[in-house]
């Protein structure tokens, strides 16, 4: 798993970190049961503190896409709640849409913007 942190960017580490696992899981580099690096070892690679990797295992966790395993420690475990996803997405959504909309970007270019990440996603399989 490759993890590359953006150490100039507005973006906290650890959301960065969440946002590429979250990548890793949707391109399928990282599979259902798939372990993640231990806290300590991914921060060493990564070059950041344990704690910023453990609040993105944490917020991984939160959201439904890791499980943590006493013998494999973070594992990727899709959580197939799809209420609560469609519901979150919403949300998140609701206020990017809200600063396109600002910028003056139209439905159809949103459409058509989501239709291709789909395409990126769906051409993976």
């Amino acid at each position: 798993m490759y993890i590359q942190i953006d150490f100039n960017s507005e973006n906290a580490l650890y959301m960065q970190l969440r946002d590429q696992i979250i990548m890793g899981i949707a391109t399928r580099t990282l599979h259902e049961g798939d372990a993640l690096p231990s806290v300590r070892q991914l921060a060493e690679t990564i070059g950041i503190n344990m704690h910023t990797v453990n609040k993105a295992y944490s917020v991984l966790r939160q959201e439904g896409f890791i499980r943590l395993d006493r013998r494999k420690g973070a594992v990727i475990a899709i959580d197939a709640d799809k209420i609560r996803a469609v519901a979150e997405l919403q949300e998140v959504l609701k206020v990017t849409l809200a600063k396109g909309y600002c910028k003056n970007i139209t439905r159809e270019e949103v459409h058509a913007l989501v239709n291709d990440i789909f395409d990126e996603f769906e051409n993976l399989e």
